[in-house]
Parts: structure tokens; C-alpha cells; sequence
């Protein structure tokens, strides 16, 4: 893979910036937008991006650092979903609590925001106070946006419960957006100047990029990423007004800006010296952007792998139309066909062989698998595996220079699978998925050379870029993900039936 973006530079640069910010305060609390672990967006648009480089980040300032992690009470109810892990946000909050121990970083709590006794809630906090994690209860803030004499008063924020914290740098995070990483930063600096402590407040959000044009690729690829939140890229007229400088910001940023730095002036009972959403961040991502023909390029290929996303989620019902149609104003503003994937057409392609050859089938499914710049591996799904499993055996077959019609799976092994499946697990669709295949090729490598040296090139497919004319079941998406295949569907299910898609 090219690289286009250089982390070690933009860390250095990064921690710098932090630090220098820090100096100004006795603590800083620092919102963290966007993901803060496995980012794999800013990974997909700066290729050479480390997906935790939010992480290396936090473990440069590890002794001065503290980390409070944010969940929305109504996410833990409807059971939101980390569409990129598969998994929901509680258990991403499990998740990010050991990946951060892991490291050493100190995890202070976790804050439930706009609580109201959501029963989910309550089963969450009693799972996370059986562990020894400190739980705070946030319930919404009494007259927020607008009356802010309330907002700012023991009415308003200081009805919260005061974190305590001992880290001049209070890294404020959570799963995704909505979490309450604001109004927990906003409340905690209220309790902190009440206590006669100098605070400040900034945020750390890596896309939009301030610096980089409105219309780059970039932003732009930001802008499909957050379709379903209408999230519209613009220029920061605040920060152009007082420094006479472009900026790039949101408009979320910018619509809650006034009042933010009203809420910031009443809490501090000083003229805030933030001039604009801009001076808030504290982002220098595009200090590792080292050839930018290739960043372009990797965003232009995120917003087509964020149209097949979109479109797969409104078939199964997860967003609206809407969401579609702006991700295709945005390619058509770009220029950008779905075709100018190079594992698509392949894909289609060989379903219209299967359908001259097989017209007696009703549908084909099939998947594509770039190996290397041009080169695409194809597998169908068949009587004993499906498309992603018969995809992923061709890979491996070619990288270890198998030819195509050795047979890697015995039918002593593959048939008992098989059985097992139909007849004690009641499967309506025995054929094996990839996972299944991949322990099958496993135990065959205990007795066949050959299958271990395909099993020794598995690792190969990382980074590769595959496409599926079907949506991929819940089982071989897991699959793809751990085996970080970056790939895309068609919106179309696999077959008719209703229970059994999955």
C-alpha cells in the first residue's frame, strides 16, 4: 500500500500542540470526537494512518492524563451498534476500558448522560459497578440551549455529580456521537471553577480537517461518513471574521458555538478567548498528510465504499432514503462512480457467466477479491461453501502458488461439518461460511503440507479490498473485519426467505 500520510510526524506535532494548550490552565478538558480507538475512517482516508494513533497520542501524555468515557442513556436502550466492529456500544465501552488498561492510561468513570432510569441503563451501570468502574449518572441539563442563567446554576449543571479528577488533562471520549462528551465537560468545568480551579476546554476532532480546502476529498469523505447525522461541511465565518484566515468546521460546530462560548463566559465570568469553533480544536491532522494525490485518491474510494454501506443499511432498514440520496449528490459533485471500484464490475461480471452458464439458478452470488494492483480473485458460492469462503480459498491458493485445482478441503472433513449443521443444528442453508472453511483449512494443515503452506499465506489478504454481490451474512462480515478485508455489497439479500438471510 502507498502511503500518503506519515503518523510518527503528525504525533510529534500533535502532542506539542496539546501540551502547549495545557500550560494555559490548571486542567484541561479535552473532547474527544470521532472514534479514539481503531479509527479505521481517518485509517481508510490517510493511508499510513495508524488506526490508534489517538492512543500512541494518549500514551505520550500518559502522566498527565486522565480519560472520562461519555454513553447516551438511549443508546444503551435501543441497543446502538459500532457499525464498523459489529458490536454495541456497551460492549464497545467494555472494549475501549481494557484496550486503554491495557496501556497502562488511567480510566477515571463513565458518565451515563441524560439518564432517566432507562432500564437498559440500570443493567449497565450494575454490570460496570460489579467490575469496581466508578459510574456517574448525568441526567439532561434543565433549559439548555437557550436560558443559559439556568443552564449555568445548581438548577442546571450543577444538579450533575462533581468527577472528581487529579490529571491537569481530562480526556473526555465515548463510542460515537450523541454520547454527551460536551455537556460532561461543560458540567465538570462549572464544579471546577466553583472549586476556585483555572479550566479550560477544547476540543479534538480529526475530520472536517481545518486546514485543508472545503472541498478536498477529505472533507468530503467526512461528509458521507455522516450523511445519516446531515453533518455539511463549511467555511468557519467566525474564525474568518477575527483572524481574516479560512477555516473548514460543520455546522454543528458552528450553530452551537455562540452559545457555547456564552455558557464558557458565564461559568468563568470572563470574555472567552476562543474566537471561533476553530480555535476550540486542537487538531493537527493534516501535518501528516506527506503526498496528497494518494489521499485524495483513498477518500474518493471511502465515499464509494460509504454508498454500498448506506445502501445495505437502508435494505435492511437501518436509514432512510434520504441518507442515499445525499451520499449521491456527493458523488456526482465528485465525479465518482461506483464502477471506479476495481472489485465491483469483476464481481458483476462473473454473475452474468453464472447466469448464461447456470440459467436454471435463480440468483448467483459471488465475491471479489483484489490481491494486488489489477489482479482479482473471484469465488461463487456452492454446494459445500459460500462466496466469501470460496473467495477467501482462491486468495490464499494463488498467493501460495496452488494451482486452482488442487483441492485444499478433504470431504472427510468438510462432509461431518456439513451433517452436523443439517442434522443436530437444524441449519436450513448447511453450506460452510468462511469461519467454518477456515477451521476446516486448519485441521487440514495438521496432515497436509499443502493446506498449511495456503494457511501461512492468510495474512496476505490484510488491507485487501474485496466487493460482494450480496450483503454478506453477520457471521462472514465478522470474518472479513478480523481478517481486515476492506469490503463492500451490493443491497441485495442472498435469498427471498425472511428468517434465514443472516
Amino acid at each position: 500500500m502507498k502511503k500518503g500520510f506519515d503518523s510518527k510526524k503528525y504525533l510529534e506535532e500533535q502532542s506539542k500542540y496539546i501540551l502547549k494548550r495545557v500550560d494555559d490552565y490548571d486542567k484541561l478538558y479535552l473532547e474527544f470526537g470521532g472514534k479514539l480507538l481503531f479509527d479505521m475512517h481517518a485509517k481508510r482516508v490517510l493511508p499510513g494512518y495508524d488506526e490508534n494513533a489517538k492512543l500512541d497520542l494518549l500514551k505520550k501524555l500518559r502522566d498527565k492524563l486522565e480519560i472520562i468515557i461519555c454513553l447516551y442513556a438511549g443508546d444503551l436502550e435501543r441497543n446502538k451498534i459500532r457499525s464498523d466492529f459489529g458490536i454495541s456500544y456497551d460492549m464497545d465501552v467494555y472494549k475501549l476500558i481494557d484496550d486503554l488498561r491495557a496501556q497502562n492510561l488511567l480510566v477515571n468513570s463513565v458518565v451515563i448522560t441524560r439518564y432517566d432510569n432507562q432500564p437498559a441503563a440500570n443493567v449497565f451501570i450494575n454490570k460496570l459497578a460489579q467490575k469496581g468502574i466508578k459510574v456517574y449518572k448525568h441526567q439532561s441539563t434543565k433549559g439548555y440551549p437557550t436560558d443559559i442563567d439556568t443552564i449555568v446554576s445548581d438548577e442546571g449543571y450543577g444538579k450533575n455529580p462533581y468527577i472528581e479528577t487529579t490529571k491537569p488533562i481530562i480526556a473526555v471520549t465515548g463510542p460515537g456521537p450523541g454520547s454527551g462528551k460536551l455537556a460532561t465537560c461543560l458540567s465538570q468545568l462549572y464544579h471546577e471553577n466553583k472549586r476556585g480551579n483555572h479550566i479550560g476546554y477544547s476540543k479534538f476532532e480529526t475530520f472536517p480537517v481545518w486546514n485543508l480546502p472545503l472541498k478536498h476529498p477529505v472533507n468530503i469523505a467526512y461528509e458521507a461518513a455522516t450523511a445519516d447525522l446531515k453533518d455539511v461541511n463549511m467555511l468557519d465565518s467566525f474564525h474568518i471574521d477575527a483572524y481574516d484566515q479560512v477555516a473548514v468546521n460543520y455546522n454543528r460546530d458552528m450553530e452551537t458555538f455562540p452559545v457555547l462560548k456564552r455558557i464558557i463566559e458565564k461559568i468563568t465570568g470572563e470574555d472567552s478567548h476562543y474566537q471561533s469553533p476553530t480555535d476550540m480544536g486542537v487538531n493537527c491532522i493534516a501535518s501528516g498528510i506527506i503526498d496528497d494525490d494518494i489521499v485524495r485518491e483513498a477518500s474518493r474510494q471511502e465515499i464509494i465504499r460509504r454508498y454500498f454501506k448506506t445502501s445495505c443499511e437502508y435494505k435492511k432498514g437501518l436509514t432512510d432514503h434520504e441518507t442515499i440520496d445525499r451520499i449521491k449528490l456527493i458523488m456526482d459533485e465528485m465525479k465518482i462512480k461506483i464502477t471506479d471500484r476495481s472489485v465491483v464490475e469483476p464481481a458483476w461480471n462473473y454473475v452474468k457467466e453464472l447466469e448464461l452458464s447456470h440459467p436454471e439458478q435463480t440468483s448467483h452470488h459471488v465475491v471479489s477479491i483484489e490481491i494486488c494492483a489489477g489482479h482479482i480473485i473471484t469465488g461463487r458460492t456452492s454446494d459445500i461453501m459460500d462466496a466469501s469462503a470460496a473467495a477467501i480459498l482462491n486468495a490464499v491458493k494463488h498467493y501460495a502458488k496452488i494451482d486452482d485445482d488442487v483441492h485444499l478441503l478433504a470431504p472427510a472433513i468438510l462432509d461431518p461439518i456439513i451433517r452436523l449443521k443439517k442434522e443436530n443444528l437444524g441449519n436450513h442453508f448447511p453450506i460452510l461460511n468462511s469461519e467454518e472453511v477456515l477451521l476446516a483449512l486448519s485441521i487440514s494443515a495438521a496432515f497436509n503440507p499443502i493446506a498449511q503452506v495456503a494457511l501461512d499465506n492468510l495474512g496476505k489478504l490484510k488491507g485487501c479490498q474485496a466487493h460482494s454481490t450480496s450483503i454478506l451474512s453477520t457471521n462472514n462480515e465478522s470474518t472479513y473485519r478480523k481478517l481486515e478485508l476492506e469490503f463492500t455489497c451490493d443491497p441485495e439479500f442472498s435469498s427471498d426467505s425472511l428468517y434465514y438471510n443472516d
